[in-house]
């Protein structure tokens, strides 16, 4: 069973031999991107941590990339990966052309508009370097695990993975954002601390997005 119809533009695009799946979550992952930098202006209180608001949306995208390498391998998983930068920077260069444009007649909020998206050129670099460096570990790790001892458990390969690369990911990015402005061993800590619950709460979502994917695919569950 393939499921229902398709609307048809949908059935459009399955005509041309993409997977379902693969048209979901592409635009799902670069919408998670852009998510994640606008998310991260907010510094969110998880117990005794603080983390950027973005980590949320990030960790979602590791998630839709991790099922993309289960479902269609690391190839395409991969290219996935550098695509993300076309949302990523579209997003960043209007939401400096906006900053840049003078305000409406009337409008005040232009201080709390550069507050919230005027995000410094460092703090851009630091997340576009750590973003491809780190997804790239994640989907090379993750799909070369799953022929070696324990890497039928998808959970352990996602958690490998995850944990090398966000480690990789937030050395990167507090190093490069962060150094001489704030100690960085305490940022770092704090920021791997907080991922790492945050990704025991998302582990399950990997089982449900793969499974989902299967479905969209009509391959059914295994």
């Amino acid at each position: 069973m393939n499921g229902p119809p398709l609307p048809p533009p949908l059935a459009a695009a399955a005509a041309t031999g993409i997977p379902r799946s693969l048209q979901a979550y592409a635009v799902l992952y670069g919408g998670l991107l852009v998510v994640a930098g606008v998310l991260g202006f907010k510094l969110v209180k998880l117990g005794p941590l603080a983390v950027p608001g973005g980590v949320f949306a990030f960790l979602l995208a590791i998630v839709t990339i991790n099922a993309t390498a289960e479902l269609h391998g690391r190839g395409v998983a991969q290219r996935m990966v550098l695509m993300g930068y076309v949302p990523m920077t579209v997003a960043i260069l209007l939401m400096q052309l906006v900053l840049a444009l003078p305000g409406a007649d009337g409008w005040g909020g232009q201080a709390a508009a550069e507050a919230v998206f005027g995000a410094s050129s460092r703090l851009i670099v630091a997340g576009m370097v750590a973003y491809g460096i780190s997804q790239t570990l994640d989907v090379t790790i993750f799909t070369w695990m799953r022929g070696q001892p324990g890497g039928q458990m998808l959970w352990f390969r996602a958690t490998v993975a995850a944990v090398i690369a966000q480690t990789v990911d937030t050395i990167i990015f507090v190093t490069i954002g962060f150094f001489g402005l704030y100690p960085l061993l305490p940022v770092i800590g704090g920021q791997l601390a907080a991922k790492a619950v945050i990704w025991v709460l998302a582990v399950p979502l990997l089982y449900l997005v793969v499974g989902a994917g299967r479905r969209l695919d009509g391959r059914g569950m295994r």
